[in-house]
């Protein structure tokens, strides 16, 4: 049996007399109309007994929540619907009921988690003719598709519709609102800001319509590499932002970021073809680099265009150095292209040695840059801001020219080798120029030996195999630069035309279990290139054990200064007028490579004083620093680096004012090929003890939380060597 009309609820029985027929017809008529517009399911009824179960329901509601309405007689209505999901406190529905007050436009939801029924409610309170409560009885509208269309409507408003992340409104809302809660809290959160490199060119060539897909991938592969750590915006464009709460120790963000990076330079698969991109990272921590979004969102762009001018591929922290550096750089661009007019640049040569005869069999060329203000400006430091600015072109057609009329002065067993930076391969007519060059100096392309980057191979796949191809069809030879530190597929290095796989310096930075680094790694690559018919070599080799290990793994060619550092073109000359060119190797002085070798101020704090020394070289697990004396083995130390980066140490080794520390907890990598301690002194602590809260400023505020006055005399000298005086 169907469920009785609604409007059988107000029907009544009996006779009446004629003016009682004629208001009944008139009510008729409006019961009529009540049946028409409850059939139409535009507007619905319903009523609950005393109890709050339901005793009516229009049939045409019922079947929107997916049931008979005699199913759902006598059921508690807050068991069929219940309120939207954030749209009341939860409760209220409960509590209208149970408190029986009328109420109006109440938004509720079915039950059921595979019915999206949406309905708005209003309802009054009955009572029988002895004003006892006899249960509810309202009116009931489905605005199902009025409700999703307001919440796709607001979700728009704070989501990219391209890619579903978080939209820059979202994004400014969720950092404000972040950090005004953790700043109550005293909590820390990261905020990284992306750049994608060289999206604009899979834009130009393949279309915006590729452009979005690629943009689309990159948003599922953020959501994969951060997981629910975070909340991921697209800004617009090919700028992303990631928030990160309760995270401050660099070596956990930096692994983050090189996760993006990792990911996010992967090859993509679109209609129009496969492209290749990559990532710039730049990293921001509050409190420490800021308590306000922009203050945070400047700190973290400040980061993010240090990585990109760093070379790109690369992620970065921010640090107060990167407003100087950022004024500094400009200045240095301006230099090198008045150098570039000056003829202020020169080459020099470093010995690439057969580790089997220790004869030279080829020689590198070195950039070296004399200015007239700085002196002598060491390449690590002016080369990525000459890639940055693209001046690296004119300069590099310039060292490619004057190093192969240098090398046809040499006899024809030595080879020349260039680095070639990806700036200059990726230039149109790159591998035009090299046969130009080579046709002018007359110089054997066999000679010729260009050094490429991996970060080449993310280039247009086309337009890198046709310059390949070409210096490959030249004779050109060919040497895979820093391989293992990049992401070149394995299929690819197959079909690629390269000679020569180069192991890095940073394969040999000391590791847990290895003072002479990632040995397995080396004879993994050496394995590959043996199996790949490719030769190999290793350059940064310091020290005579690590150049027999090796030796001992198969590593053909060695150049570092084990042997010999690089020496001008005369010096050159020289050794080679003298006959066979033998080079033995030595162990004096053990050196490492340059970027980790430091001559820098830092501080000292040895219970409460302060001591200003030299920084002479710098690891992951220790220091050399120069400045005390008299200091005995065992003595703990507190190495402050500057803006608030703190290192506790131990002295293992002492020689005259000179000291070897070993930390407590290793360092980690900065971004920037150097390295910091994983976390800093929070600026709450410096609050704790008397200084402002805000973002930590450079000095010496470790100090802070210490008495003014010292408790005890300074227990270390000052050598003649340091600058300053002690603290206490």
């Amino acid at each position: 049996m169907g469920a009785m009309p609604f409007s059988n609820l107000f029907s009544s029985r009996g006779e009446a007399p004629a003016s009682a027929v004629r208001q009944g017809i008139a009510a008729e008529d409006k019961l009529r109309i009540i049946d028409e517009i409850e059939s139409s399911g535009a507007l619905g009824f319903w009523s609950t007994d005393r109890n709050g179960n339901i005793a009516y329901l229009s049939p045409a509601i019922a079947e929107r929540l997916g049931a008979l309405p005699e199913e759902l007689i006598g059921t508690p209505l807050q068991q069929v619907l219940i309120p939207v999901e954030g749209e009341t406190d939860g409760r209220s529905l409960g509590l209208k009921l149970n408190t029986r007050k009328s109420f109006s436009n109440l938004s509720a939801q079915a039950q059921a988690s595979d019915n999206d029924a949406v309905l708005c409610l209003s309802g009054r309170a009955l009572y029988d003719e002895n004003t006892e409560f006899a249960g509810f009885r309202g009116s009931v509208v489905d605005i199902t598709e009025d409700f999703r269309a307001e919440a796709e409507a607001n979700r728009l408003a704070k989501f990219d519709s391209l890619t579903g992340l978080a939209n820059r409104h979202r994004m400014e809302q969720r950092i404000d609102s972040t950090l005004k809660t953790f700043c109550a809290a005293e909590r820390t959160a990261a905020l990284m800001m992306l750049d994608l490199d060289r999206f604009k060119q899979v834009n130009d060539t393949l279309g915006h319509a590729a452009g979005d897909q690629l943009l689309q991938q990159v948003a599922d592969r953020l959501r994969s590499a951060v997981g629910g750590r975070g909340e991921i915006g697209r800004l617009g464009g090919d700028e992303f932002q990631v928030l990160i709460p309760d995270m401050d120790d660099r070596g956990e963000l930096g692994e983050i970021a090189k996760k993006i990076i990792q990911m996010l330079s992967q090859p993509y698969s679109v209609e129009e073809g496969r492209c290749t991109i990559g990532c710039s990272v730049g990293v921001a921590i509050a409190p420490y680099d800021g308590l306000e979004r922009d203050e945070l969102s400047r700190a973290a762009d400040l980061a993010l265009y240090a990585s990109k001018n760093g070379g790109r591929g690369q992620f970065r922290f921010y640090g107060a150095d990167l407003e100087h550096e950022a004024n500094l750089r400009k200045r240095m661009e301006d230099d090198l292209a008045a150098a570039i007019e000056a003829g202020d640049f020169a080459l020099e040569y470093q010995p690439v040695v057969d580790l089997g005869s220790n004869t030279v069999i080829g020689l590198e060329a070195k950039y070296t840059w004399e200015d007239e203000d700085r002196g002598r400006v060491a390449p690590e430091t002016f080369l990525p801001i000459a890639e940055g600015s693209r001046l690296i072109v004119p300069i590099g057609e310039w060292a490619l020219r004057r190093a192969c009329e240098d090398a046809v002065q040499w006899p024809g067993n030595l080879r020349l080798s260039m680095n070639i930076s990806p700036v200059q391969f990726e230039a149109n007519g790159f591998a035009e120029l090299v046969e130009k060059i080579l046709e002018e100096t007359d110089l054997d392309p066999a000679r010729l030996e260009l050094e490429l980057n991996e970060s080449v191979l993310l280039g247009d796949a086309s337009k890198v195999d046709a310059t390949l191809g070409h210096l490959f069809k030249l004779g050109v030879r060919l040497t895979l630069d820093q391989y293992g530190t990049g992401r070149s597929s394995l299929a690819y290095l197959r079909r690629a035309p390269f000679n020569t796989l180069k192991i890095g310096a940073n394969f040999f930075e000391p590791m847990l279990g290895n003072d002479l680094g990632d040995m397995e790694l080396v004879r993994a690559v050496v394995a590959l290139a043996n199996a790949l018919g490719m030769e190999t070599a290793a350059s940064g080799v310091h020290a005579l054990k690590l150049m027999q290990e090796l030796k001992h793994l198969g590593v053909g060619q060695v150049q570092g200064f084990v042997y010999s550092d690089a020496v001008s073109h005369s010096q050159v000359l020289e050794e080679i007028d003298k006959g066979v060119w033998v080079l033995e190797p030595t162990d004096q002085g053990n050196q490492r490579a340059n970027r980790r070798t430091v001559y820098r101020k830092i501080g000292v704090i040895h219970e409460d004083h302060y001591y200003d020394v030299t920084l002479r070289n710098l690891s992951r697990s220790g220091a050399m620093i120069e400045g005390l004396e008299d200091v005995p083995v065992g003595t703990m130390f507190v190495l402050d680096f500057g803006g608030g980066q703190l290192a506790v140490c131990t002295v293992r080794r002492t020689m005259g004012d000179t000291q070897g520390l070993e930390f407590e907890q290793e360092l980690v990598d900065d971004g920037a090929g150097g390295l910091c301690t994983r976390n800093r002194v929070s600026p709450y602590e410096l609050a704790a003890a008397g200084a402002p809260l805000e973002a930590l400023p450079a000095g010496k505020y470790a100090m802070a939380a210490q008495s003014s006055a010292p408790t005890s005399y300074p227990k270390f000298k000052l050598s003649e060597n340091a600058s300053g005086a002690s603290k206490g």
